[in-house]
């Protein structure tokens, strides 16, 4: 096995160092942060002449599909050393960190990507596209009622963190569950605020935003957003309205089943008049997180569509068995699968000479059974074949909402 735990008393200094060669922190004030950062997580190390120079950082949590949570593993941090680029310790680290997560019971892995087509050699199939906002908050089209809010701090990181895991998730909705990942991720924020309303039975916090930035009038960034109703989201978007006499730009990450274009007065002429300045208003869209599958029948299992059911082969090909040493009992999924999609999905190791087959990459299966796109369109673009029948079949029963993680990682 190429790596190992990490080991603060031991190993802290060569974290650092790897960090700093990445300009993922540059002060020492930063390295108290990195330092609750990987607290929180579980860190896998790898070792060259007896020092750490590589390291994978992981927690777990869920991913919602339709009405169902599936267990999920996320890849928070890959970080390589200067002295060890190109050596492949990135790869194989990153595929012991999933196996061992699996071992413990993941079900999905996830990461965002530095750039598409590295992590494609562990498995991983690109997600749908964010859409990503910025607008002046006094231009958003809203007449909801608001009450003062509650002032949050970064002392506040449990209740934010309980108010995370209780929001309204739709499809695609992940939670991760290390209450100290959210302290670490409010102490990277030197001017950030928090506002929101304890609106629980016991006084738990419903709803709130944390917005990231320090300058007067901005560029800000909802970094968190997090509501149980839409009543609550428009109350929590009346309170950015009222920002607005101060705060010119505020960015955000557009929320599930919502088309923020539809709460903005004048979205056009606010992008043309405000186009290449500091201020710039627009909409863009990026797809730069990525999942994959590593049980098949675990997430078959939680998998219920709507409509007839419909039983294929599908046959496997998962690269990440090449990174894996051979002392690692998970091998990945490359195999012989009969899948059955429907209200009650499940998947079992086999062939059935009967049914048609469908040959894909574990990447884009995951992409498809996500719906990210369609079989016919993955079929085009990515690693899956299969007869056109057997296509527009799957195109029809895995007619699925956009996938939106709405958690950041």
């Amino acid at each position: 096995m190429l790596g190992r735990p990490y080991n603060p008393e031991t190993d802290r200094e060569a974290a650092h160092r790897i960090w700093y060669e990445c300009h993922w922190i540059t002060s020492k004030e930063q390295e108290k942060n990195m330092d609750l950062f990987l607290a929180a997580c579980r860190i896998h190390v790898a070792e060259m002449n007896g020092e750490a120079e590589c390291l994978v950082a992981s927690v777990p949590g869920t991913v919602r599909y339709l009405e169902e949570d599936v267990r999920l593993s996320v890849i928070t941090g890959v970080t390589t050393s200067r002295v060890v680029r190109k050596q492949g310790l990135a790869g194989r680290l990153t595929a012991e960190a999933i196996a061992a997560a699996v071992e413990e019971g993941a079900q999905v892995s996830a990461l965002t990507m530095f750039e598409q087509g590295f992590y494609d050699r562990l498995g991983f199939g690109t997600g749908g596209y964010e859409h990503m906002i910025r607008f002046d908050p006094a231009d958003l089209n809203i007449d909801a009622e608001f009450r003062p809010p509650r002032r949050l701090t970064k002392d506040d990181w449990q209740i934010i963190h309980a108010g995370m895991i209780a929001r309204r998730r739709s499809h695609g909705g992940c939670n991760l569950f290390s209450p100290e990942l959210i302290r670490a991720e409010l102490g990277w924020d030197e001017g950030g605020f928090g506002l929101g309303y304890c609106d629980g039975p016991n006084g738990e916090l419903t709803h709130f935003f944390w917005v990231q930035g320090k300058e007067e009038a901005g560029p800000y960034q909802l970094k968190f957003l997090a509501y149980q109703t839409f009543g609550q989201l428009m109350e929590l978007l009346a309170v950015v309205k009222s920002l607005g006499d101060q705060i010119r730009l505020i960015g955000i990450t557009e929320p599930a089943q919502i088309q923020f274009q539809d709460l903005v007065r004048q979205p056009f002429r606010g992008r043309t008049v405000t186009a290449k300045t500091q201020y710039e208003q627009h909409l863009r869209a990026n797809a730069y997180w990525q999942m994959r599958i590593c049980d098949l029948p675990g997430c078959m299992a939680k998998t219920h569509l709507i409509g007839e059911t419909f039983r294929c082969n599908v046959n496997l090909s998962d690269p990440i068995e090449t990174l894996l040493d051979t002392d690692i009992s998970w091998r990945g999924i490359s195999g012989d699968y009969v899948v059955t999609f429907g209200p009650d999905s499940h998947a079992e190791e086999g062939k059935d000479p009967h049914l048609p087959t469908l040959n894909a990459s574990v990447g884009a299966f995951t992409r498809m059974w996500l719906g990210v796109r369609p079989a016919t369109g993955l079929a085009a673009t990515d690693d899956l074949a299969g007869p056109e029948l057997l296509l527009t079949n799957l195109d029809r029963i895995l007619h699925l909402p956009p996938a939106r993680i709405d958690w950041d990682y």
